[in-house]
C-alpha cells in the first residue's frame, strides 16, 4: 500500500494544522468521556458450504449502494483444515468518505449461524486496488468489506461496502443459505456528545497511528476507562509512546506502526471488557428487580391469605355470639312470662328480665355490626385473592413473551413450552453448538430470576434409524441441554430430563421439513409462580428419568 498516498489524501480533504494541535485536542476529548451508545441493525447476506478438501473454487464481489464501483473476485481453497481465501479488490474509494473515523477497510467472513470472525485488513493500494491472502477455520460462510475505524475491529459496522456473488460456476458448493448478522449502525463509533476532532495527517505518518488514536478514543467513549480501567491506561500509555515517536525529527516507520498496532489491539480488548463487564452488571440489576418483584408477591400472597383466614374465623366467631344472643333473648322472653303471671312475688325478677332483654337486644345488634364487617373484610380478601390469580397470570405472559425471543415457545396446560429445534446440535451428536449454548445462556438468565420454576426437558428424534439408537440420542441431548443449564446455575432440583425418541412426534416423518420438527428438545416450564404445580406428562410416554 501507498501510505503516502492515502495520507496526502486525507490531508486535501480535511484541512492541514499541527500535530502538536493535535494531540491536545486528543487529551481534552479524553477528558470529557461522554455516553456511548450502540445500534444494532441486521443484514443477510448469501453463505457458500466450501467442501472439505475438494479443491478451490470462485466468487465474485459485488458494491453495495454505499460503493456501486466497488468489485472484486476471490478463490477459495482448503489447506489442511482451513479455507485459504486469495482475495483482490478494485474501484475502492478512500474510507474517510463514509466520515473521519473510518480510516480502513476488513474483510469479515459471517456463518450461517451469524458468527461474524475478521479475517484481515484491506488496504487500498495504487489504482484503488487492494490484494490479500488469509484463512479462517470456517467451512461454511459469507464474505463481506466494510469500513471501519482500525483494524482489528471485532464486530462489522453497517457501512457495507461490498459482499460476496456466488457464480455459476462455483465449486464444491452442497448448500446455499442466507447468513443473517448483526452490524454496528452507521455513526455508532461516534457517540452522543464526542465530536472527533479533524484527523491531522502528516505525509510521514503511517495509517496505523491514526487506527490507534481511533481505538483509543471508541475504547473510552465506550466505557473502558472505567469498567476496564488497567486494559485502557495500558493503551493510553503506548498511545503517548506512539505520539512521542510520531514528533521525532527522524521517524521509524516500522517502529512506529508496530506501537500503533499494539495500541490497537489494547485498545479494543479494553473496549470489549468495558462492554461486557456493562452488560453483566445491567443483566445482574434487572435479576435484582425481578427476584425483588417475586418476593413482594409472595409476601402479598401470604398476608392475603392470612387475612382471609381471620376474616373466616372472625365470621364464625361472630355467628356464635348471635346465637348465644338468640338464645338469651329466648330466655329473658320466658323469664318475662313467669314474671307477668306472678308480678308481685316476681317483681324484681320481671326487672331483671327486662335488663336481660335490652342486654340481649344490644349484644345482637352489636353481633349483625360485627357480622357485616367481616363479611365486608372476607369480600376485600377474595378480591386481592383475585389480584393475586391476575399477577401470577400477567407473569405467565411476561415469561412467555421473554422466552418467544430466544425460541419459539407455546402456553399448554403442562406449563410453558420452549421449543429447541435440532440445528442447535450437529447431526447425529448431543453436543451443543456455540448458538445454542449462547441462547441456553439467555433462558438461563431469566429462569434464575424465578427460583421457584420448574423445568423437565424432554429430546425428541425423527423416525430415522433405529428405535435405540433414536432413544440414546434424544436422552443424550436431553442431558446435554440439563448439564449446560446446570453449568449457568440452575439448581438441579429443579430439572428433570427425559428421552422419548420418536414416539412423541408433531410432524409426518415422510418428509424432509417434518423430521426436522420431530428432532427437537423441548423445555416445559411449570410451578406455582405462573399457576402450574407441575409440568403435566402425556399418557403412554416412557417415565424413565436421564440419569
Amino acid at each position: 500500500m501507498n501510505n503516502s498516498a492515502v495520507l496526502l489524501a486525507v490531508l486535501a480533504m480535511l484541512g492541514a494544522s499541527t500535530l502538536t494541535q493535535a494531540q491536545t485536542k486528543v487529551s481534552d476529548e479524553q477528558n470529557q468521556a461522554p455516553a456511548y451508545s450502540v445500534n444494532i441493525v441486521s443484514r443477510t447476506t448469501r453463505a457458500v458450504k466450501y467442501e472439505h478438501r475438494h479443491g478451490s473454487t470462485k466468487i465474485d464481489f459485488e458494491g453495495t449502494t454505499l460503493m456501486p464501483s466497488a468489485s472484486g473476485v476471490a478463490k477459495v481453497e482448503s489447506k489442511r483444515g482451513t479455507m485459504e481465501i486469495e482475495a483482490e479488490f478494485s474501484g475502492l474509494d478512500k474510507p474517510t468518505s463514509f466520515g473521519t473515523e473510518y480510516l480502513t477497510y476488513v474483510l469479515w467472513a459471517i456463518s450461517p449461524e451469524g458468527r461474524s470472525v475478521n479475517v484481515g485488513e484491506v488496504l487500498v493500494g495504487n489504482n484503488h486496488r487492494s490484494k490479500l491472502t488469509v484463512t479462517t477455520d470456517l467451512q461454511a460462510f459469507a464474505l463481506i468489506v466494510t469500513a471501519e475505524p482500525y483494524y482489528a475491529v471485532r464486530r462489522p459496522s453497517n457501512v457495507v461496502i461490498a459482499e460476496n456473488v456466488i457464480r455459476a460456476d462455483t465449486n464444491g458448493t452442497s448448500e446455499a443459505v442466507d447468513a443473517k448478522y448483526e452490524l454496528i449502525d452507521r455513526g455508532g463509533y461516534i457517540p452522543t456528545g464526542y465530536h472527533f476532532d479533524p484527523v491531522v495527517l502528516n505525509s510521514k505518518l503511517p495509517l496505523e497511528f491514526f487506527e490507534a488514536r481511533n481505538a483509543v478514543r471508541i475504547a473510552k467513549s465506550d466505557g473502558a476507562e472505567n469498567y476496564a480501567a488497567a486494559s485502557y491506561e495500558k493503551a493510553a500509555s503506548q498511545m503517548k509512546q506512539a505520539d512521542e515517536m510520531a514528533t521525532t525529527r527522524h521517524i521509524n516507520t516500522k517502529g512506529l506502526i508496530s506501537v500503533s498496532r499494539e495500541v490497537v489491539q489494547t485498545a479494543d480488548d479494553s473496549r470489549e471488557i468495558a462492554v461486557k463487564r456493562i452488560d453483566a452488571d445491567r443483566m445482574n440489576a434487572d435479576k435484582d428487580r425481578e427476584a425483588g418483584k417475586l418476593a413482594n408477591a409472595r409476601a402479598s400472597t401470604r398476608n392475603e391469605m392470612q387475612a382471609r383466614m381471620n376474616a373466616e374465623a372472625a365470621t364464625a366467631d361472630a355467628n356464635s355470639r348471635r346465637e348465644d344472643a338468640d338464645k338469651a333473648k329466648t330466655e329473658a322472653q320466658r323469664l318475662q312470662q313467669d314474671a307477668q303471671a306472678d308480678s308481685d312475688r316476681n317483681r324484681a325478677v320481671a326487672i331483671d328480665a327486662n335488663q336481660a332483654t335490652a342486654e340481649a337486644q344490644r349484644a345482637q345488634k352489636n353481633a349483625e355490626a360485627e357480622s357485616d364487617q367481616n363479611r365486608l373484610a372476607a369480600a376485600t380478601s377474595d378480591r386481592q385473592l383475585k389480584q393475586a390469580v391476575l399477577d401470577r397470570e400477567e407473569l405467565r405472559a411476561k415469561l412467555l413473551q421473554q422466552f418467544n425471543v430466544i425460541f419459539a415457545t407455546r402456553d399448554t396446560a403442562r406449563g410453558l413450552i420452549v421449543s429447541l429445534s435440532d440445528v442447535l446440535f450437529d447431526t447425529g451428536q448431543s453436543t451443543l453448538r456455540p448458538v445454542a449454548r449462547e441462547k441456553l445462556a439467555k433462558i438461563s438468565g431469566i429462569v434464575l430470576a424465578y427460583p421457584d420454576l420448574k423445568l423437565a426437558i424432554e429430546g425428541n428424534t425423527d423416525s430415522v434409524g433405529s428405535d435405540a439408537m433414536n432413544q440414546q440420542l434424544s436422552e443424550q441431548r436431553a442431558g446435554s441441554v440439563r448439564d449446560y443449564l446446570a453449568k449457568e446455575n440452575i439448581p438441579a432440583a429443579s430439572m428433570t430430563s427425559r428421552g422419548f425418541g420418536k414416539t412423541q412426534p408433531v410432524a409426518s416423518n415422510d418428509t424432509a421439513e417434518g423430521r426436522q420438527q420431530n428432532r427437537r428438545v423441548e423445555l416445559v416450564v411449570s410451578g406455582e409462580v405462573i399457576g402450574t404445580t407441575i409440568g403435566v406428562v402425556s399418557e403412554n410416554l416412557p417415565q424413565t428419568p436421564h440419569p
